[in-house]
């Protein structure tokens, strides 16, 4: 029976039937040590007795202490393994919460996990102290905070380090209970540890060095999102007064819940889109930094290539394009045949000329050139960003064809999209095109290979591909 069966004013209360208990045990025991003291005082073999009983006190106690050592310091059972939370937690109120990543193995005591933490909070003193008052209350460490102020209320963004065993619905609970609405959380990693100027900057840097990084630096700096960029109409660029122009869309952007609306250097517009989290006045402002910076400082790529010799001796040259070599690139197109333009363009070969001016443009993609020793330009490969996916694709001039510069730049185009955090590539050919087939599979990637009606997309996964600090074509600089 328990000791305390209800509670009252903060005070246990004890049943009455229990002290009935305790008197009777009490008294049957005064009434056992007087038969024992008359047996031992009065009878023949008092003295033996006594002895024995003694003996058999002395094993009894020794027989407890060894049971009791034993069973408190024992493993739990096999199928014991979840870990309890303490006997005074609470159940958290109700929140919109919103849990990203794969599930936790099971954790190995002393581990401990990052994660990547938003939630809301009332503009009034004390609202974030609850929060850390709760996640000190779970063991929690708070390595990193970043507020954004909202026109009601505060946005809280965290890096927290906590016990493994924890996950991320034992964290929210804990949240609610301390104020916390609209929770998103999802598993973060050692770059995340990089405190946010420092990762601004450093995004600004790679935009500045290479136009084709603004998408790329765009959802390093805004998370998980969809970018997609609508080329501009046909009409002459907004004035410098003009505040909102023909297609809708304000020179300063549109900030709308999940979605950003910005001005891209070339009057396209630009769209970041996330599912679920709302962007704040912060990151928008932030996002609009980097637009800006990338527009004032106009087209640019490195300036760089790498001098390689062919099986046969002969010389070629690997380096970035854009558009200035659009002239190069349509002869090249003249020198190809019918058949190698249909395999790359799956459409009218005469409309391959008017392809160049999107594929060659650095705020599409990366575009790799293969030069002669004369200069003049004999395979073309692309990455082109396409949303949250990333596409590659390669033309070879017939005459060099079979001679490995396909396979060439397709390593180097997937290199670039292992430094830039893409998941995976994929390439549209025709079934028939067995050397996009086998440089795809020269890669040693994991394939899917999905086919209809003669078009062949082969997508590459890039999860488990290791990458260097440098791009190789980075290595030697153009004289």
């Amino acid at each position: 029976m328990s000791d305390v069966t209800r509670t009252k004013h903060g005070r246990p209360v004890h049943h009455w039937r229990r002290d009935v208990v305790e008197l009777a045990a009490l008294f049957t025991a005064v009434a056992v040590a007087d038969a024992v003291a008359n047996m031992v005082g009065h009878g023949p073999d008092g003295p033996a007795l006594l002895f024995v009983s003694a003996v058999v006190l002395l094993a009894t106690a020794g027989f407890h202490i060894w049971w009791a050592r034993r069973h408190n310091h024992a493993p739990p059972p096999a199928h014991d393994t979840v870990a309890r939370p303490p006997a005074d937690a609470e159940q958290a109120g109700h929140t919109t919460t919103a849990i990203s990543g794969p599930p936790a193995e099971p954790a190995q005591p002393g581990d401990t996990t990052l994660w990547r933490m938003r939630t809301t909070v009332r503009d009034e003193p004390g609202s974030l102290a609850s929060l850390c008052v709760a996640l000190a209350g779970r063991r929690i460490d708070i390595l990193s905070l970043q507020a954004h102020p909202l026109a009601e209320g505060t946005v809280d963004e965290f890096l927290l380090r906590a016990p493994a065993e924890l996950s991320g619905a034992d964290i929210t609970r804990s949240i609610a209970g301390a104020g916390g609405a609209g929770t998103w959380i999802e598993r973060a990693d050692a770059h995340d540890l990089v405190d946010a100027p420092t990762r601004i900057l450093g995004l600004a840097t790679r935009t500045a060095l290479d136009a084709a990084e603004l998408p790329l630096a765009l959802r390093h700096l805004l998370g998980r999102c969809t970018i997609r960029s609508l080329p501009a109409a046909s009409r002459p660029k907004p004035r410098q007064d003009e505040v909102t122009p023909s297609d809708g869309t304000p020179v300063d952007g549109v900030l709308e819940g999940t979605v950003l609306r910005l001005k891209g250097p070339d009057g396209e517009v630009i769209t970041v889109e996330r599912p679920y989290l709302p962007f704040t006045p912060t990151e928008f402002a932030r996002a609009r930094a980097l637009v800006e910076l990338d527009t004032r400082l106009g087209p640019r790529i490195p300036r760089s290539q790498d001098v390689l010799t062919l099986p046969e001796g002969n010389s070629i040259t690997v380096q970035r394009a854009d558009t200035t070599d659009i002239e190069a690139a349509k002869a090249m197109h003249e020198r190809c045949s019918r058949r190698t333009l249909d395999m790359r363009y799956h459409g009218p070969v005469h409309d391959a000329d008017r392809y160049l001016n999107h594929l060659l443009s650095p705020r599409f993609g990366r575009t790799l050139a293969v030069r002669t020793a004369s200069g003049r330009i004999v395979g073309i490969g692309h990455l082109l960003w396409d949303g949250d996916e990333t596409e590659v694709a390669l033309l070879v001039e017939d005459d060099w064809q079979r001679r490995g510069i396909g396979s060439e730049l397709l390593g180097r185009l997937v290199t670039m999209a292992v430094e830039a955090g893409c998941e995976s590539v994929y390439a549209v050919t025709r079934a028939s095109n067995t050397g996009m087939v086998a440089a795809m599979r020269g890669l040693g990637l994991p394939l899917d290979y999905q086919i209809e009606e003669g078009t062949l997309v082969i997508t590459a996964r890039l999860d488990a591909t290791p990458v260097g600090s440098r791009l190789p074509y980075d290595h030697a600089q153009r004289p």
